[in-house]
């Protein structure tokens, strides 16, 4: 628990300092900018799970809407004792599942009804379990902020490309044209290096706390296996999709499989291990819980 504060609390000052630098060399006053983070950061704590569940489509549904999901949790809840989360539907083909909430105590876990269709009951309580262990790891809150602050440097250096003028760069006449050219460099040098960094932070996050998940899952449900064939399921419709529509990029980080991950050197960025690594783990970790490959067959 102290953990979880102090890496959340580290990555909001990481961010949180990469948003002032920017603000500053695009000539925002840093009271506003500090005022800005303070509220951004205060809506995020308390409304993020709403933000999320809106952008991602789900709705929370009650036990006779989706009562595998239920019958899951509960029983992965009772070998916990960790709050029941609450129960979100996504109306979508494609097959995925993610968790939000600012604690333990107010997460959601929502499950497109495109995995339910594809998986069976035991791969089902392994992408729960994941899911689950990002609750009680706090993932949730980390990476929403973490999404949301470099989301919103993003969006401020671009507001400095755009009207630059207004912020200084390139404008009055005692500037001369070397500085100008110097001014226009650095908007330029800002508007790629700052989103670029941010996003840097936020998939080394990502990436190391879905191997977390993985491991977390695997544990408490006992089904390493069936994690795997889950994931090896979403990863084959995510490579093989003819339309996303039905997901929204601005939460892939969420999602237990980025279905929006590209390939080669795109790979490097994405906000996931590549998938076939993760199965690789779960193996070994199969292995190491002392079961064999014949503990599970789809």
């Amino acid at each position: 628990m102290v953990w979880t504060f102090v890496k959340t609390t580290l990555l909001i000052g990481i961010l949180t300092g990469l948003f002032f630098v920017v603000a500053y060399l695009l000539g925002f006053d840093p009271i506003v900018a500090l005022g800005f983070a303070a509220l951004m950061n205060l809506v995020i704590y308390w409304f993020s799970d709403r933000f999320v569940l809106r952008m991602g489509g789900a709705k929370l549904v009650s036990e006779a809407d989706a009562p595998r999901v239920y019958a899951a949790l509960r029983s992965l809840n009772a070998a916990t004792g960790t709050p029941m989360p609450k129960v979100a539907l996504v109306n979508s083909p494609i097959p995925n599942a993610f968790a939000t909430g600012r604690s333990p105590k107010n997460a959601t876990v929502a499950v497109h009804t495109g995995l339910l269709s594809m998986v069976n009951d035991e791969e089902l309580e392994g992408v729960l379990a994941h899911e689950l262990t990002h609750v009680r790891n706090w993932d949730t809150l980390t990476m929403t902020v973490a999404a949301t602050v470099a989301g919103a440097i993003t969006y401020i250096a671009q507001w400095g490309w755009l009207f630059g003028g207004a912020f200084g760069y390139g404008g009055g006449s005692s500037s001369g044209r070397n500085n100008q050219q110097g001014n226009l460099i650095g908007l330029l040098f800002m508007l790629v290096l700052a989103p670029f960094a941010a996003m840097l932070v936020q998939l080394a996050v990502s990436r190391t706390r879905e191997y977390a998940a993985d491991e977390g899952g695997a544990k408490l449900s006992g089904k390493p296996l069936a994690l795997a064939s889950a994931l090896e399921k979403i990863d084959y419709y995510a490579k093989n999709r003819k339309s996303s529509k039905t997901s929204n990029p601005a939460i892939s980080s969420l999602y237990i499989v980025n279905p929006f991950r590209g390939s080669g050197f795109a790979q490097l960025f994405s906000t996931h291990p590549p998938t076939q690594k993760r199965i690789a783990r779960l193996h070994q970790i199969a292995s190491n819980m002392g079961y064999g490959s014949a503990y599970y067959t789809q």
